[in-house]
Parts: C-alpha cells; structure tokens; sequence
C-alpha cells in the first residue's frame, strides 16, 4: 500500500489500470498500455493493479468494473475512464498533466 501511495503521490501523473487476471478486456488493454508507456516514458507512471490481489486498494477508488482507469496527480484522482481505451485517448490524459518540457543545452 506505501508503494501505491508513493506512486501517485510521486509528482508525476500516474496511470493506473485496475484489472482482474479473468478479465477479457483487460488482457486486450495490458498491451495498449505498454504502448502508452512507452509513448510517455519517465514522465508519467503506468502501473497496473489487480483488483483481487489488492481489494483495499480498488475499494477506496470504487472501482466496481474493470478495467477501470484512473490518472492521478498528486495523489488526487484527476481522470476516470471505466472499459477498454486506446493508446491515444490514455496519452492524451496523461499528456495534459505532464509539466512543460525544459530546454535543455548540451
């Protein structure tokens, strides 16, 4: 639970998939993930929790369906979406609470 808490609460957004191993849209989501991971690199968490493993956790979100994903920021949950959702649509909920990027001069 400290490691969730740290996660979300790390400054940068987190992704967070609330699945369940018997979950059919689930399997399909876990590699849009990646891709998304991907995308977003070190400047946003995808992480994945299983619902039956960690039941307090789903609990204190609500999540009743899975999969359910949630973006927090600062540990506050800031976007919500509930089925299956494309690498795009995640990025972009990502992206809009990503600071801006630094000019960096090597």
């Amino acid at each position: 639970m400290n490691d969730f808490n740290d996660l979300i609460n790390s400054g940068k957004p987190t992704l967070v998939d609330f699945f369940a191993t018997w979950c059919g849209p689930c399997k399909m989501q876990s590699p849009i993930l990646e891709q998304v991971k991907n995308r977003v690199g070190d400047e946003a968490n995808v992480v994945k929790v299983d619902i039956d493993q960690y039941r307090d956790i789903a609990h204190r979100y609500h999540v009743q369906s899975v999969p359910t994903l949630i973006v927090f920021l600062n540990g506050e949950p800031v976007w919500r979406g509930v089925g299956l959702h494309q690498a795009d649509v995640l990025e972009a909920k990502l992206r809009e609470h990503i600071g801006p990027v630094i000019n960096k001069h090597y």
